[in-house]
């Protein structure tokens, strides 16, 4: 499985999902009508501007649907945690799902204006607890190891299925947004954060300058850092045609301003949106205890994208293009080769892996491999 996967191309794939119908829950205090969000959750911050969120009724229960499609009914339904919901379309829609699909919902917002639209839910439904603290910061995932909500969890063995616990989250249209989904997806080949209870599937809204980001193949000029860990650790795919979101005005909030320039930047709401699934593999390319390592490689080279490797690897350490012996070693299969006037741009995951075993393997190799804090900007 493992070989396929370093051989094959990286692609998109778009699910098609058969959805059963459940009728709404009376008892779901409802929010506004979209037309009247400008004015009842007004963008009055900079973050708030960077909260790309849905608020479409209709939309909101497509995408509650399709992450959810594969919960089990036969073992009490999910424990759903929920980040950056704002005034919470895409909560209602969840909690419409009955408790064999969402057994709890844990939602984490700690902006007041959004807490005032979702405390409500904690009244009308004894599944929801709200959480009021940013899902930005680790501690946050601390605290509710701590305060025993994520109790009912059936962790699993990292081989075996996925434990009935989810993360849904709109990613903020931010570069703090980037950084996060960075690190949820090196936190899968340590096993660390949720995922120290098993391959727990990650469902998230971003926008498609990301999307390309995360999934973009060598040579495509989207390429970078990210991508090849997303290839690398989790099988990713799209829960939801990207063509439903269109026009972005119909389903999300906020909207551009209409002053604002025709061409919307690429960190900018407006863009349009992706709803994926990214489920780790059960067999890392990255083996727990590298990924810092990986990390060290791929910022570095990355900074020399288009360089070819036999003038880019001494950005990792003096003397490292020693290495490329070990890439063109006759040990290697000649189709399995790295040559070296390939860029790090084109790379495969099958030339990164046969790198990091020649770099892991380097007695010369740094030791400092100045990895920077969780949440400290860098380029992903």
């Amino acid at each position: 499985m493992l070989a396929l996967r370093l051989a094959r191309c990286s692609c998109s794939h778009t699910r098609r999902i058969a959805f059963r119908l459940y009728s709404s829950a009376n008892t779901i205090p409802p929010l506004p009508p979209p037309s009247d969000w400008k004015t009842a959750f007004p963008i009055n911050n900079t973050t708030r501007r960077e909260r790309a969120v849905v608020n479409n009724p209709a939309t909101a229960r497509l995408v509650a649907r399709s992450f959810l499609s594969e919960a089990q009914s036969d073992n009490g339904g999910k424990i759903v945690i929920e980040a950056f919901p704002g005034p919470g379309a895409l909560s209602r829609a969840l909690l419409e799902l009955p408790p064999s699909q969402v057994r709890k919902l844990i939602i984490l917002e700690d902006d007041k204006q959004f807490l005032d639209a979702l405390k409500p839910l904690e009244a009308a439904d004894p599944r929801v607890t709200i959480v009021p603290m940013s899902g930005h910061s680790w501690d946050t995932y601390s605290y509710l190891e701590e305060h025993g909500l994520l109790e009912g969890l059936q962790p699993q063995p990292w081989e075996g299925p996925s434990p009935n616990l989810h993360f849904v989250a709109h990613l903020p249209v931010s570069m703090k947004g980037e950084q996060l989904l960075a690190q949820l997806f090196r936190c899968i080949p340590e096993r660390s954060w949720l995922f120290q209870h098993g391959r727990v599937p990650l469902s998230l809204l971003m926008t498609e300058y990301v999307w390309q980001r995360l999934t973009a193949p060598p040579r495509n000029a989207r390429r970078c850092k990210l991508a090849v860990i997303a290839e690398a650790t989790a099988d990713i795919r799209q829960a939801v045609d990207p063509g439903v979101f269109v026009p972005y005005s119909s389903h999300f909030h906020p909207t551009p301003s209409s002053h604002s320039s025709h061409k919307v930047a690429q960190r900018r709401v407006g863009q349009p949106m992706h709803a994926l699934t990214a489920i780790p593999y059960a067999e890392q390319v990255i083996q727990r205890g590298d990924t810092d390592k990986w990390d060290f490689c791929l910022r570095r080279l990355f900074v020399l994208k288009n360089t070819p490797l036999k003038d880019a690897l001494n950005s990792l350490a003096p003397g490292a293009t020693s290495l490329l012996k070990d890439l063109q070693s006759t040990q290697v299969p000649l189709k399995e080769r790295v040559s070296p006037t390939r860029t790090p741009r084109s790379m495969t995951l099958a030339d990164w892996t046969l790198l990091l075993r020649a770099f892991n393997n380097w007695p010369f190799r740094p030791e400092d491999l100045m990895i920077s804090d969780a949440f400290k900007d860098e380029e992903t």
